[in-house]
């Protein structure tokens, strides 16, 4: 599923108009972009938890000349399932 049939979906879903749907779902992404971008966690019971996980600098490999180098520390978002969406896929 792409971002236009979650859009479908959830117009379906919730009776809302495509673009009042677009709205609402981009809503859902800003706010949870803003939040992880803030440092802190989005917790939605039931379904997972969108966090923050913070990489340390490392020494990698060129995969081309097989030379060290660095890779720069860095944020990552991270997602964790709850228990109802796990439940639901297994």
């Amino acid at each position: 599923m792409n971002k236009n049939e979650l859009i479908g979906a959830v117009a379906e879903a919730s009776g809302f108009s495509k673009s009042d749907a677009s709205s609402a779902v981009e809503g859902v992404f800003d706010a949870i972009t803003k939040t992880l971008s803030n440092g802190d966690e989005v917790r939605l019971v039931g379904f997972g938890t969108f966090s923050v996980a913070k990489r340390k600098a490392s020494t990698g490999r060129n995969p081309r000349t097989g030379e060290p180098m660095t890779i720069k520390a860095s944020n990552q978002p991270k997602f964790k399932a709850g228990k109802g969406l796990k439940d639901a896929v297994n």
